[in-house]
């Protein structure tokens, strides 16, 4: 079993920062690419950033240069530093990977039971 679980939610001012991380377990052979997306109530669950294992990085447009995706790939981490949150950036965040298994050894999608950000003041 693959399993995906996120910390660092929570409550935040306008303007403040918060930092996801979200740490892989189980018979894991590898983890290609990792990732963040979010859900707002009654909209569609949307790519917040990607990290491939090289490290290349990929960005929705409204948050570049806000936030920043990282990972540890010995600790099977990734992070997202989220600054200058806005209201909008209210969400439940999800991370995302895909891995391989040693169970199947085929490439699957994971999800993270997702953790919710509140900008509020």
């Amino acid at each position: 079993q693959v399993q995906l679980v996120e910390s660092g939610g929570g409550l935040v001012q306008p303007g403040g920062s918060l930092r996801l991380s979200c740490v892989a377990s189980g018979y894991i052979y590898s983890i290609s690419t990792m990732g963040w997306y979010r859900q707002a109530p009654g909209n569609k669950r949307e790519l917040v950033a990607a990290i491939t294992s090289g490290g290349i990085t990929n960005y929705a447009e409204s948050m570049k240069g806000r936030f920043t995706i990282s990972r540890d790939n010995a600790k099977k981490t990734v992070y997202l530093q989220m600054n200058s949150l806005k209201p909008e950036d209210t969400a439940v965040y999800y991370c995302n990977a895909d891995v391989i298994p040693q169970v199947t050894w085929r490439s699957s999608q994971y999800w993270g039971q997702g953790t919710q950000v509140t900008v509020s003041s």
